[in-house]
């Protein structure tokens, strides 16, 4: 199957086609003939499968018949602002043939980010993508609502029920058109996001592609290290390697992603770090250097597990092992995206081996151990 066999407007596979996108993925091809149908869908879907497309697509083809655009009709939220960007520039991408207009919406100290984000929402966009606790911020005020929304869309719905957003949905939800069409996409389905799709989708179509396991292409292995050595060998594993050229290297607290970025730097690594304590600003610099290439090595916690958008990244580092094994999937789904190859290598102390004795049931087989 192709796009053009979808019943997608022409603007909106004038777009794919600009961008040499050609075939769904299957994600896509099951989500975008259920969303153009109006229905209501709770789809189980990782990062990495294409499922911005799968909502994106169908919401841009709607909007492209729409002759007025003064008002906002879809609102996808999303747990992280920088997943909130990524859609927001996926949608100017495909949309570029299409009137179709969107806007972030996501905290920060910025006060000439507040004041665009609430000219957007005044004036009208047609999309609006935002993390849950902002957008409640600006409900606050009498100069947006939420009464012309046709399609509530969730985004990475259990990343959000884990960062505590339970009560934020709900109450955005209550704020919503009782008629709409509402779309969930979540990594995993536990018994807590479907308690929260009974309450806030009506007979939903589900799509289940099941939990992914890593691309086969990704070489896994695992070191076994007690902590004061995982620095060394990361050094040694990364040092005078020009053909490792773009490396992720998770952690499990700010406060350690800052020490590691101390010491590859003091090693003449070409390192930046993304934690919580920078500004946006900073952030997007930061990720913008990086998929640029000017930066090699990106240290960071699981908050950009899974928004991270950067093609052609050769190699994850799991510098402490992920407490969750679909955790551990995301942090590897990183590599070898798009048909590429990549290596994942996960550090492992004593008192971490039970976690990754989860990771290996969860997978079904037995990661290759690398000896250093």
């Amino acid at each position: 199957m192709e796009f053009k066999d979808l019943n997608l407007c022409s603007g909106v596979l004038e777009g794919l086609e600009a961008m040499n996108i050609t075939t769904p993925t299957p994600v896509q091809e099951k989500a975008i003939p259920v969303i153009l149908e109006g229905k209501d869908l709770i789809a189980c879907a990782q990062t990495g499968t294409g499922k911005t497309a799968a909502f994106v697509l169908p919401i841009i083809d709607k909007l492209a018949n729409r002759e007025n655009h003064n008002k906002a009709t879809t609102l996808i939220l999303v747990p992280t602002r920088e997943l909130a960007i990524q859609i927001d520039q996926q949608i100017m991408g495909f949309s570029y043939f299409t009137p179709a207009t969107s806007v972030a919406v996501y905290g920060g100290n910025d006060s000439m980010l507040w004041e665009t984000q609430k000219t957007a929402l005044i004036n009208g966009a047609d999309i609006i993508i935002a993390t849950p606790g902002r957008l409640i911020t600006h409900l606050n005020f009498d100069y947006f609502k939420l009464s012309d929304i046709e399609h509530f869309i969730l985004d990475e719905a259990d990343r959000m029920l884990d960062m505590g957003f339970v009560d934020d949905i709900t109450a955005i939800a209550a704020k919503l058109p009782a008629k709409r069409q509402t779309v969930m996409f979540s990594a995993t389905m536990p018994d807590k996001i479907r308690k929260l799709a009974r309450k806030i989708l009506h007979n939903p179509v589900e799509i289940n592609l099941a939990t992914s396991k890593p691309a086969e292409n990704v070489l896994q292995a695992v070191c076994m290290a007690e902590d004061p050595e995982k620095v060394k060998i990361l050094i040694s594993l990364l040092k005078d390697k020009p053909n490792i050229k773009s490396v992720v290297i998770f952690s499990s607290t700010k406060t350690k992603v800052k020490e590691i970025e101390k010491t590859l730097r003091a090693a003449k690594l070409n390192t930046a770090s993304i934690h919580s304590d920078l500004e946006q600003k900073e952030r997007e610099e930061v990720m913008r250097r990086f998929r640029s290439r000017d930066i090699q090595l990106l240290v960071a916690t699981d908050i950009i597990s899974r928004g991270i958008d950067v093609e052609n990244i050769d190699m994850v580092v799991n510098f402490d092992v992920p407490h969750d094994p679909e955790d551990y999937v995301h942090r590897v789904g990183r590599t070898a995206r798009a048909q590429a190859e990549g290596v994942a290598i996960t550090f492992v102390n004593k008192k971490d081996k039970r976690l990754l004795d989860n990771i290996e049931k969860f997978l079904g087989n037995k990661i290759y151990h690398y000896r250093h």
